[in-house]
């Protein structure tokens, strides 16, 4: 049985930094939850609470919730409308695709004064004789049944008739009784005679055909065993995936230690080779935190970070980290940054005396070996032995 917990709560309130004792909304749909509880305790300000596509059998634990204006709770397991008398602010209740048959469970919603809307499409007791005529009659504060509008006129008249339809609505909704009693029997024996079926299948796959291609009826129980064979299969999957080899992390660079360029978020670039600097405009999401965001300048490439998806460039000529500039644009997010080309001249330059100490041959030896690696030639340590390198700034 799925239960509403705190870890699941506190998980699905991430937009209220995970702070539930606060919370104003809050979904919890298609969580296999089977029953409503502890909700009201810790969530005492809910206003909108969205628990469709679920198990649910039981309006139940909600009375506490006296600021709840709209309660969804449409696809679910609920055959009877109750429990909602202490929802005193209720504006809005969705049933939408229930069981409900027991229609004058709604005469439990009459002090809810508050209550203006109401739909029960896709259930069983739609299709009662005088239905609209009775529920508009029955809720007087409704302004809207089945998302159409209730008129004074069709109010006034489902007053007058009120008495007559509901001798007809409760004989009806006995004979469906009956009838859903004998559907509960009528599904357990079928439900009994598949299990025994499958049971004989060693075939995993065909076991699974099998379920999914016999026929069932539309109640809770079947519904109920849908949901349990969806779970067994993502259980399935989850053990297969965990039998897989991982991923392995794709690599940054080359063997070589040539750096790759990579776009794993695939977000939009734009890159200029300027005559001193390399421009590189990267589109990041607009409303992105800039905390989210981490670059890293280097010499031959950049690095930009956007949520774990990394985005590196690499270019042919050294630049200047130092001197490079990052901006983001107020306005689009964009991220702009400027990259200084790194001058061949200036290496030249040392700590201690300039190019012209050295011999003419060994100068022009070490200018043409940096013009390659600028253009990612050869390796600049390769050019003399490291005793031998001048000491340069």
């Amino acid at each position: 049985m799925v239960l509403i917990t705190e870890k699941l709560v506190r998980k699905k309130s991430e937009h209220n930094e995970r702070l539930i004792s606060i919370l104003e909304e809050i979904s919890l749909h298609q969580e296999d939850i089977e029953v409503i509880d502890h909700i009201q305790n810790w969530c005492r300000d809910l206003k909108i609470l969205l628990l469709q596509s679920n198990l649910i059998a039981r309006l139940e634990n909600l009375h506490k919730l006296k600021r709840l204006e709209y309660l969804n709770v449409a696809i679910n397991n609920i055959e009877r409308v109750e429990n909602l008398e202490g929802c005193e602010s209720l504006t809005k209740l969705d049933l939408t695709l229930n069981f409900i048959g027991e229609l004058t469970s709604l005469e439990s919603l009459c002090d809810n004064h508050n209550l203006r809307e109401l739909v029960l499409i896709g259930n069983p007791c739609v299709d009662y004789p005088h239905y609209r005529d009775y529920v508009i009659a029955t809720l007087p504060q409704l302004n809207s049944l089945d998302c159409v509008e209730v008129t004074l006129s069709e109010r006034l008249q489902a007053l007058r008739s009120l008495p007559k339809n509901r001798a007809i609505i409760v004989k009806k909704q006995a004979d469906q009784a009956i009838e859903r009693d004998e559907q509960r029997i009528r599904v357990g024996q079928q439900q009994s005679t598949l299990a025994e079926h499958c049971a004989r299948i060693e075939d995993e796959e065909e076991r699974i055909k099998a379920f999914w291609q016999a026929k069932s009826e539309h109640c809770p129980e079947i519904r109920m065993e849908i949901a349990r064979q969806h779970r067994l299969g993502r259980e399935r999957n989850e053990t297969k995936s965990q039998l897989d080899p991982p991923k392995r992390d794709r690599s940054l660079f080359a063997p070589c230690g040539r750096p790759y360029n990579l776009n794993q978020g695939k977000l939009p670039f734009n890159f200029q080779d300027e005559a001193d600097y390399y421009l590189l405009q990267l589109e990041v999401y607009k409303h992105l935190d800039t905390s989210l965001i981490d670059v890293n300048v280097q010499p031959i490439y950049t690095r930009v970070t956007v949520k774990k998806k990394i985005f590196q460039i690499t270019y042919y000529e050294e630049v200047k980290p130092d001197q490079s500039t990052i901006q983001r644009s107020q306005i689009t997010g964009h991220l702009m940054i400027k990259l200084k080309k790194l001058n061949v001249n200036e290496l030249l330059i040392y700590k201690k005396g300039s190019a012209k100490s050295l011999a003419p041959s060994d100068a022009g030896k070490i200018v043409g070996n940096l013009e390659d690696k600028l253009r990612g030639i050869v390796d600049i340590s390769n050019i003399f032995p490291p005793s031998d390198v001048p000491d340069l700034i």
